[in-house]
């Protein structure tokens, strides 16, 4: 068992979101007296820039709010949206570019499944993780993780070497107007765990 260490996240943004497609995403807790382990299968992502990217949080420089994209790579970022839930992101970016950081949008869940149910009481396994907020709930993570180093095993939030699937594809991300074009949303095809399914582009 490995982590993806810094290098991996010292590369373009959206070459870091294509291969974190197939890794895990780890949430330890401490829940009645016991440790928990939840996991996932990451199987959707989004990528989002700098100056070169008008849809980031990055765009117009750095905030007390989008610090940790400007900060070191492989670290949390998780903010809350919309007004009711959290989303989670990891830095990355390459040394040329100043801020960068990939949305976690989708997981497979493998682990600790019961636990997650109990965070996020839905019947539909499918719905459990299907979404960056339904994720966020069901591994119970907040802003208390925002700056985590996801790089190292001991962390409460980590992500795990695994596996890299065989069809990834890429489209243009979800529920933004600015750079709408950019294909910047990868996905694992055969998993019924992604958020959205539509205008698929093969790679």
């Amino acid at each position: 068992m490995s982590c993806p260490d810094v290098p991996f996240y010292t590369r373009h943004t959206s070459i870091v979101a294509r291969d974190l497609v197939g890794k895990k995403l780890v949430r330890t807790i401490k829940k009645d007296g016991s440790n928990y382990r939840l996991a996932g299968i990451i199987v959707e992502t989004e990528a989002y820039g700098h100056n070169d990217d008008a849809a980031s949080h990055a765009y117009m420089g750095i905030t007390r709010r989008n610090s940790v994209m400007f900060s070191e790579v492989g670290r949390a970022y998780v903010y809350f949206t919309y007004g009711n839930h959290y989303c989670v992101n990891v830095s990355a970016r390459s040394k040329k570019i100043e801020a960068g950081a990939v949305l976690i949008r989708g997981i497979e869940p493998v682990e600790g499944i019961e636990i997650m149910r109990q965070f996020r009481p839905v019947d539909n396994i499918f719905s459990l993780s299907s979404g960056p907020g339904k994720l966020t709930q069901a591994l119970n993570i907040n802003s208390i993780l925002n700056g985590a180093d996801m790089t190292d095993l001991q962390s409460e939030l980590h992500i795990e070497s695994v596996r890299k699937p065989e069809n990834i594809v890429s489209t243009p991300r979800i529920g933004i107007t600015k750079a709408a074009e950019k294909s910047w949303r990868f996905i694992d095809t055969s998993s019924p765990f992604v958020s959205r399914k539509l205008q698929l582009k093969i790679q």
